[in-house]
């Protein structure tokens, strides 16, 4: 309950809990080639004018905000033919050292695939080409001691199953109802071990249950900060980056002991992705404390 995320202090005044800054590692790619010239979710309209350099200076701003604030952040080399290879979270789902490589449902991201795979294996990565439709952490999100994994407009429900017997660790289903929100990771957001923020009205009445069973103290989204893809949004387990069009969400943060940090990603939203569309995290292999 909310309860347990709020202290009270000696004088009976609530009180926020302490957040923990942690060091992150994040692959990206630089929106060269960015442009919307197809359109395979609600977001992209081909006829709607993109700027590829608009693209290219949000995403700058992203990353070496990133960068300043401590974390370290590697490069994919972009290729041409491929505009939406700028949304790296959606390439894998990196976890102790190993990479599970999306298998994109639409012909025109099929080709991402290896070139990710290629940079993770060069880079001491364990990558394994996904057998099942999977789009990486689009829809599959580490929160403490289960994987989230989304389905119903992208990732196959087969995927779930082998991404628990890749990584080892227990992958919690959940359903997608609205296609604004097709990817996990735009109705979503992990804030830090065991806490989430989302927009309940993205998922199935069963996977709303379940939600709510095991995160009862989450943040919940309104309908104009889910518009905007306030829960597109990367945390640090202190820092939480998300857009700056989301205008309840950073309060409720706050609220939390966290410091949301707002971006302007207006224009990379063309193409359907935000902050953490932008962010692949790769995660290292865990060290085992003995003794």
């Amino acid at each position: 309950m909310k309860g347990d995320l709020v202290r009270q202090s000696s004088d009976g005044t609530l009180t926020s809990p302490k957040r923990t800054f942690r060091p992150r590692h994040y692959l990206m790619c630089e929106p060269t080639f960015f442009d919307v010239r197809y359109s395979i979710n609600p977001w992209m309209d081909p006829t709607r004018p993109t700027s590829t350099q608009r693209g290219i200076s949000q995403w700058k701003a992203l990353h070496d905000l990133l960068v300043s604030l401590g974390h370290t952040v590697d490069l994919v080399e972009p290729v041409a033919g491929l505009p939406d290879m700028v949304y790296a979270a959606n390439a894998a789902t990196v976890v102790d050292g190993r990479a599970l490589v999306a298998r994109f449902r639409h012909l025109e991201r099929a080709d991402e695939s290896p070139a990710y795979l290629n940079w993770l294996q060069a880079h001491g990565w364990e990558p394994l080409q996904a057998t099942h439709v999977n789009e990486g952490e689009g829809d599959f999100l580490c929160a403490g001691d289960v994987i989230l994994a989304g389905t119903g407009f992208r990732s196959e429900p087969k995927s779930h199953d082998e991404a628990q017997e890749f990584f080892g660790k227990p992958v919690l289903g959940l359903t997608l109802t609205d296609e604004r929100f097709y990817h996990l990771d735009t109705a979503l957001a992990v804030l830090d071990e065991g806490e989430i923020m989302y927009n309940p009205r993205a998922f199935s009445p069963q996977s709303r249950g379940l939600l709510a069973e095991r995160f009862p103290d989450a943040i919940l989204a309104d309908e104009a900060d889910a518009g905007v893809f306030g829960l597109n949004a990367v945390s640090d387990g202190l820092h939480v980056i998300l857009p700056e069009q989301a205008k309840r969400l950073p309060d409720q943060l706050r609220e939390r002991g966290f410091e949301p940090i707002g971006v302007d990603t207006t224009e990379l939203l063309k193409g359907g992705g935000s902050a953490k569309c932008c962010t692949l995290e790769l995660r290292p292999v865990r060290s085992v404390r003995r003794g």
